[in-house]
């Protein structure tokens, strides 16, 4: 527990979309504080998304809806040993997770098929917000893992 409370840092929406989720993602890409480069990125990937004729917004929230988890596994020690407790998903959790198995996802992508990063995450968008590509399969991954780990749901606390 906190010696002092704290107030959870409001972030400020992205200044073209006017959207917290796109600006959660900007950050989440940006590197060494950057965020021109993240921003640049990310807007140029929302206009190849425009150019297909779809809206990037509407793309952004199905993709992270295909791969927001309900539940992840915790480890929890007990007597000594580990179990791997499986436990519900905060709302805060969820964003954060998809977002960053969508970039983890589209920086894996071979970079003999896509120029730059750009394109990489354009795909990773299209294809998550389609039900597919490695971030859809990180999270099936992770139902896996709270499946078989369901014997030890009584250990949550």
């Amino acid at each position: 527990m906190p010696r002092r409370s704290y107030k959870k840092r409001e972030i400020n929406p992205d200044p073209v979309y006017n959207s917290k989720t796109v600006a959660k993602l900007i950050n989440y890409i940006m590197k060494d504080g950057k965020k021109s480069v993240a921003e640049r990125i990310v807007y140029s990937a929302f206009d190849k998304i425009k150019a297909k004729k779809l809206d990037p917004i509407e793309i952004l929230d199905k993709a992270i809806e295909n791969t927001a988890p309900e539940m992840e596994v915790r480890a929890r020690r007990l007597g000594g040993a580990s179990y791997l407790v499986p436990l519900p998903v905060r709302p805060n959790r969820k964003i954060f997770l998809s977002l960053n198995w969508i970039i983890e996802a589209a920086s894996k992508k071979s970079s003999k098929q896509f120029k730059n990063f750009t394109e990489k995450l354009t795909d990773e968008l299209l294809l998550a917000a389609k039900g597919e590509g490695g971030a859809v399969e990180k999270r099936q991954e992770v139902e896996k893992l709270v499946e078989a780990n369901k014997a030890f749901a009584h250990l949550r606390w």
